[in-house]
């Protein structure tokens, strides 16, 4: 099926839900895609930090191949392997006791919206329900999760959202001093506000934060969403602001394309659900704990994650090069290779040059230039996306 047809195809069938680019991809490989022509483009957005080996990683093919042959599905009645080892090897390298698997990042935020709340009321009663998250925030586009959400430009028309939420300014101590109150069940919060421009938490206000948690028997939220499974450097961004949450939500990176999420939590807060209280059918399937288990042993390993935390640090020397010799770019931040450059100019345009060059960026907030390429992405295609990034910046003075 030619492009073009395709793209009718896809207008004509399909909800009017996305702004797609002007490329149909056929397959993938490695850090590169294809599309029917048989050109390649250069994918420093990973399926939106989704692919954090690549396309067509063969250990991961493998092992999702060998998967089907044996289990696709079946109902969560049972014991499967895949699903116990997935959750005893998150729990081994993180800080929680108990896991719950679902589909995508999205559940395992509704996921810790619900188990927040039911320890909270179970602990303090019906009274005890609030969660504060913050401004510029994404945690999702189901009803709960959008409501957490803090863009009202997200939430225009879906009115009435979920009661018992509120917004307050990210790494604003002050302000969040000021926002508790004895409703407060738990706060929620991404160590990186990756959709809100890449925004990077502050340490001593997250240090601060869990203390004041822990003193008010708050339970303290981390969607790592994005920011986990090594996007950061380190396996989970917590770790390198030396604290830890009750409540930690993973999906992208974590199957290595495949749908799955999970959402991570200490005994204590994990004990509120019981039989009854919360499932997913596909949820924890084997051929999705089969993949994830992969790519942890890749990371853990295979040595991927040390791979992609070099690979980071050579992107962002190479982006804050670029910032000393153009005017319209204001900061270069972020941590890992989730990296962003804000620019005083609109950066959709830049999205669209780079395509044509053949390189595939990303574009959040109007004005911060996006990066999330895969782990394994070489320093010589680093270069050629900072040649591009150059020469259509180059173009904009």
């Amino acid at each position: 099926m030619i492009a073009t047809e395709i793209q009718n195809n896809t207008a004509q069938y399909l909800m009017n839900t996305y702004t797609r680019l002007p490329l149909t991809v056929e397959r993938g490989q490695g850090c590169l895609l294809y599309d029917a022509e048989g050109r390649d483009y250069l994918d420093c957005v990973a399926g939106i930090a989704v692919n954090i080996l690549g396309h067509a990683h063969p250990d991961i093919v493998e092992a999702i191949s060998r998967q089907a042959r044996q289990l696709i599905h079946t109902s969560n009645l049972f014991y499967t392997e895949p699903q116990a080892q997935l959750a005893k090897r998150l729990v081994t390298h993180s800080f929680a006791d108990k896991v719950f698997l679902c589909n995508s990042g999205t559940e395992a935020n509704e996921a810790a919206i619900k188990l927040a709340r039911r320890h909270a009321q179970n602990t303090f009663g019906p009274e005890r329900y609030e969660i504060l998250t913050m401004l510029n925030s994404f945690h999702g586009r189901t009803l709960a999760s959008l409501t957490a959400t803090g863009q009202p430009a997200l939430q225009k028309g879906f009115g009435p959202l979920v009661p018992g939420f509120r917004y307050i300014p990210f790494n604003d101590m002050e302000a969040l001093e000021a926002s508790l109150t004895p409703q407060t069940a738990a706060i929620m919060l991404e160590p990186i506000q990756a959709e809100g421009g890449v925004v990077v938490a502050d340490s001593h206000y997250l240090k601060k934060l869990r203390t004041i948690c822990t003193e008010r028997k708050i339970i303290l939220i981390f969607d790592e969403v994005q920011t986990g499974m090594g996007r950061t450097g380190t396996l989970f961004a917590y770790e390198q602001f030396g604290i830890q949450p009750d409540i930690m939500t993973l999906a992208k990176g974590l199957g290595g394309g495949v749908p799955i999420g999970a959402c991570l939590a200490t005994d204590t807060v994990a004990a509120a659900f019981e039989p009854g209280t919360h499932a997913s059918t596909f949820g924890g399937n084997p051929l999705a704990c089969a993949a994830a288990l992969k790519v942890l042993n890749l990371l853990l390993e295979g040595g991927k994650l040390e791979q992609g935390r070099v690979a980071g640090e050579y992107l962002a020397k190479g982006l804050t090069t670029l910032s000393k010799k153009f005017s319209c770019i204001r900061e270069v931040r972020g941590m890992g290779l989730l990296q962003g450059l804000e620019l005083s100019i609109d950066g959709k345009p830049l999205v669209m040059k780079c395509l044509e060059r053949r390189v595939i960026i990303n574009c959040t907030m109007g004005r911060v230039l996006r990066f999330m390429p895969p782990f394994i992405i070489s320093n010589t295609q680093i270069d050629r996306l900072l040649h591009v990034l150059s020469d259509v910046l180059s173009k904009q003075q």
